[in-house]
């Protein structure tokens, strides 16, 4: 990846995504007949237990957390989601690794305007 003209790092995708990738994908869908107050339950069981979540989407009870913490292990993750699953009635729920679009665009933001106001190009 290059920025501005710069190389910034090289390596296959994985190595990318565990390098410069932050957290993990939460995506969760709660039962289609619970309540409102049920899936605002299962979102502060998440952003308390996964301090520095960050709430991406919600619309008719799927939700999808950035769960930032590099701390967090895969284990932790499943192990935790598995406890919760009946507890808030979630149909289903994946964890993913940060993709690699994610990472680019990371990179995207350190990009410089040229003096024309054009944005320089990213590879």
């Amino acid at each position: 990846i290059m920025v501005n003209g710069q190389f910034k790092c090289l390596g296959s995708p994985q190595h990318l995504k565990s390098k410069f990738g932050s957290g993990y994908t939460l995506l969760a869908k709660v039962g289609a007949d619970t309540m409102e107050q049920e899936l605002q339950a299962f979102k502060e069981f998440v952003e308390s237990t996964f301090p520095g979540s960050i709430l991406k989407h919600e619309h008719q009870g799927m939700v999808q957390y950035h769960l930032t913490s590099k701390n967090l292990t895969w284990a932790q993750v499943f192990g935790t989601l598995e406890k919760a699953k009946e507890k808030y009635a979630l149909e289903d729920y994946s964890v993913s690794q940060i993709s690699l679009e994610q990472v680019f665009m990371s990179f995207a933001r350190f990009q410089h305007c040229t003096e024309d106001g054009r944005k320089v190009a990213l590879s």
